[in-house]
């Protein structure tokens, strides 16, 4: 408003120059000769490799948008800003998880989110979301989606969000803590399983990650025992070539634990599903990594 009116002043007074009125001591009656013209309007991006002490939030508003150092305690880092393009970006309103662009967007962010990390993400204790502009945001104009990645305490037991001080960036590159690796895995009374605690590889331990099964875009999220059957079948074949055994073996030797993310992350097109050799009793004290038959042999019992 006090720009709007400004300007109707200055109109005002050039007004008046032009009817005959002198120009004020000192000047040379020209009040634009100086002013820096008007930019374009612009929209608000994010920005890629930033730190953010908030949570992740689906919906990105600016007046909540503050990045901070990332050697500060911070709870997410953004890898990557993507664009929506084609029909999403005439669409009234942001993507929404399921549809197809949606889709398109969570796979870029995959995609950018390995690159980053100089792993797949799921082979670590880590989180991906896929965050849009809020309704505001889209109305003016902005077509970006936001690539956002979160530790967590854990993966197997629905972890919380870990705070850091540092950047994600090239953590995965190279061995460390934040790899998923063994575990002493307890059972109910019920024979299922109860707990996945993270052990040394070099303690006594019973399961171990062996890779990310990547499931085809058509299977339906499993809500029934029927569903889990390909699931199973997957983590197999990763266990099978993790391991360095045959795939018409594998199940003699081992069972398998699979763990695909949450349904809203399925949803948005997260198909990568963390598999886990297992076996009930197993006393191991090294990774299985390539043992091969002796390493895990074909159980008779």
């Amino acid at each position: 408003m006090r720009r709007w009116m400004s300007a109707l002043a200055a109109a005002g007074a050039v007004v008046l120059g032009a009817a005959g009125c002198a120009p004020p001591a000192g000047t040379d009656g020209d009040l634009t000769n100086n002013w820096a013209p008007v930019g374009e309007p612009t929209v608000f991006t994010p920005a890629a490799e930033t730190c953010h002490s908030a949570d992740f939030s689906e919906t990105v508003y600016l007046s909540s948008y503050v990045p901070v150092d990332c050697t500060t305690n911070h709870r997410l880092e953004t890898v990557h800003v993507g664009t929506f393009a084609g029909a999403a970006s005439e669409a009234e309103k942001p993507p929404a998880p399921g549809s197809p662009q949606f889709t398109t967007a969570y796979a870029e962010c995959d995609n950018r989110a390995r690159g980053f990390l100089g792993a797949d993400w799921r082979t670590g204790r880590l989180w991906l979301g896929v965050a849009v502009p809020s309704p505001q945001g889209w109305a003016a104009g902005a077509r970006w989606f936001r690539c956002d990645m979160t530790e967590l305490s854990n993966v197997e037991e629905d972890g919380d969000a870990v705070g850091r001080t540092a950047s994600l960036k090239g953590a995965l590159r190279e061995a460390g803590p934040l790899l998923l690796g063994c575990y002493a895995t307890t059972l109910t009374r019920t024979e299922t399983i109860d707990r996945m605690p993270p052990a040394e590889c070099s303690a006594r331990h019973n399961s171990e990650f062996t890779g990310v099964w990547r499931a085809p875009a058509t299977l339906k999220y499993p809500t029934a025992e029927r569903d889990w059957q390909p699931f199973y079948d997957g983590c197999y074949t990763v266990a099978a070539r993790f391991v360095g055994v045959s795939q018409s073996t594998i199940r003699f030797r081992t069972g398998v634990v699979t763990l695909p993310g949450g349904r809203d992350d399925w949803t948005s097109g997260n198909r990568g599903v963390r598999c886990y050799l297992w076996v009930s009793d197993g006393k191991f004290t090294r990774s299985l990594k390539g043992a091969g038959n002796s390493g895990l042999p074909i159980r008779t019992g």
